[in-house]
């Protein structure tokens, strides 16, 4: 979680000694110049009031959270839209798998909710944010203005919330209570309303009314006031945000709803794919996977998708006799238990989950498939090395956008630099809030052959390679024939270094340091 924002609140210091009268005169709305509006917050970043980040009280800070309560009109509590009378008949919620339509918010200017959205397909990286993915809920968002459903529009399109269903419309409370008094209401409703004091109340009284009991609500509100949050939570709003804020803001919030942090944890996956065929993304793939399991310490599971052809088991001298193709063929029965049977282990830190390389079978599985497999695998170690294919399917699309970080293998000739291109392109569409690939050119400098300059990819896919290796056939050679990794064939050699530097970046963990400055040469000084 971010270091909490300092804001001013006229009376946060003074909470304890307001007279109770005072305190609903604020919330009413009868003081003139209590709440702040819409960008006038003098550099307070919106995110979720708690009881761990807002600087509350230390009374407040140490209560347990209540359990979201609802308005009732007695003052009672109880689940936020359950009600003592009979509900009228509402259609059930029905989740399309369509296409998404083009959306009224693509070309809405966010510059004015803070300076991270004036360009926002620029990205933001922001490390609190979960990288296991949001579960498969429908999520509904009420707008009053277009730029906030630009913001939830573009929040919605991130990877974390794919598997969620999202739907953004204008209207704020009034649409909101409109739409669901016939219509079941969705598990999470996103809502903009510029309201305050006892407006606000009635027309949340009036929400709760038609809501589910289990449906759990989001406010974006115009008031930077501690005691309205909590008056908000305590009528059984889940959360209640403040602009300025980005769709990271809003996707940590929803996170912070839906994910369960007794739940296993998810390991970080890295997606290894060539721009073409031949240009050595396997080796790259394994190298890097072994790099991260010795000089990390960490453990690592390096899954072997190419089914057809894969050469994980060969550069490892493994011959499995259960592989990935027979996870593939019955995903739903696979759990932990069966997946430490199946996995090979290479070293005391590396397993394998190796592919059949036969082609006795055509081995045509959907994305489901191959999402159900990886959710289980992603439990077994903190890094999953996916070694992808050089094919173009559903499931290997789905892989490459789902992933947490994307490696792209070229070799300096327009054919690579187009296609990465491409990639490039695709990645960065639809995973607006991550950092790009990372490029390795490989095999560079073979003599008489023609090169693309490194600067020209650079130059085209606006980032400079995170690796440069050398064609180095002997060492590269002897190293796939003896079953072995470039560090056990020669660890002092530069594509040790290379891989070991690649290694370091993607787990954030350094190698051992060494007597020398190994990297200098290779990665520039």
């Amino acid at each position: 979680m971010a270091e909490p924002q300092a804001y001013d609140d006229d009376f946060l210091d003074e909470d304890d000694l307001l007279d109770p009268a005072e305190v609903e005169r604020r919330l009413t709305g009868d003081a003139d110049g209590e709440f702040e509006e819409f960008g006038d917050s003098d550099g307070f970043e919106a995110d979720s009031y708690s009881a761990d980040d807002s600087e509350e009280p230390a009374d407040v800070i140490d209560e347990p959270e209540p359990a979201p309560p609802a308005m009732t009109p007695e003052g009672g509590s109880r689940p936020f839209g359950s009600q003592a009378g009979a509900a009228p008949a509402r259609e059930a919620w029905q989740e399309t798998e369509a296409e998404p339509a083009a959306s009224p918010f693509d070309d809405i200017d966010l510059g004015h909710f803070g300076p991270e959205l004036a360009s926002p397909l620029a990205g933001e990286v922001d490390d609190d944010i979960p990288d296991q993915p949001i579960p498969r809920i429908t999520i509904h968002a009420f707008c009053e203005r277009p730029e906030s459903g630009a913001l939830v529009h573009n929040a919605a399109n991130d990877r974390r919330l794919s598997k969620a269903h999202v739907e953004v419309e204008l209207g704020g409370l009034p649409a909101a209570i409109e739409r669901f008094t016939h219509q079941a209401t969705p598990d999470l409703l996103i809502i903009e309303t510029g309201m305050r004091g006892q407006g606000l109340f009635d027309q949340l009284e009036e929400l709760a009314g038609v809501c589910d009991p289990d449906t759990k609500v989001i406010i974006i509100g115009a008031a930077n006031d501690i005691s309205l949050y909590r008056e908000l939570i305590k009528r059984g709003v889940s959360e209640y945000l403040v602009p300025p804020m980005s769709p990271l803001h809003l996707i940590r919030t929803i996170s912070g709803l839906y994910l369960d942090p007794e739940a296993p944890f998810a390991g970080k996956t890295v997606a290894f794919i060539g721009a073409k065929g031949g240009v050595g993304a396997s080796t790259i793939a394994h190298n890097t996977a072994w790099c991260i399991s010795e000089n990390a310490q960490s453990d690592c599971v390096l899954v072997d998708m190419d089914l057809s052809f894969g050469t994980a088991g060969l550069d490892f001298n493994q011959d499995p006799a259960q592989t990935l193709g027979d996870a593939l063929a019955d995903p739903e029965r696979l759990d932990e238990a069966l997946l430490d049977r199946l996995l090979v282990r290479c070293t005391e830190r590396l397993s394998l989950f190796s592919a059949p390389a036969t082609l006795d079978k055509d081995w045509d599985f959907g994305p489901e498939a191959y999402e159900t497999v990886l959710e289980i695998v992603r439990r077994q170690a903190p890094f999953i090395a996916l070694d992808l294919p050089h094919t173009w399917s559903p499931w290997v699309r789905q892989t490459i956008l789902t992933a947490d970080q994307v490696v792209v293998t070229v070799t300096p000739e327009l054919a690579s630099l187009r296609n990465a291109k491409n990639l490039f392109d695709l990645v960065h569409a639809s995973r607006p809030n991550d950092e790009p690939p990372k490029v390795v050119v490989n095999m560079a400098g073979i003599a008489k052959r023609p090169e693309i300059p490194v600067k020209d990819f650079a130059d085209a896919l606006g980032v400079q390679p995170t690796l440069v290796l050398p064609f180095e056939p002997q060492l590269f050679g002897k190293a796939a024939n003896d079953g072995q990794m470039i560090a056990e064939v020669d660890p002092k050699s530069k594509a040790a270094e290379g891989f070991a530097h690649l290694a370091a970046m993607l787990s954030g963990r350094a190698a051992p340091t060494r007597k020398r400055g190994l990297l200098g040469g290779l990665f520039g000084k």
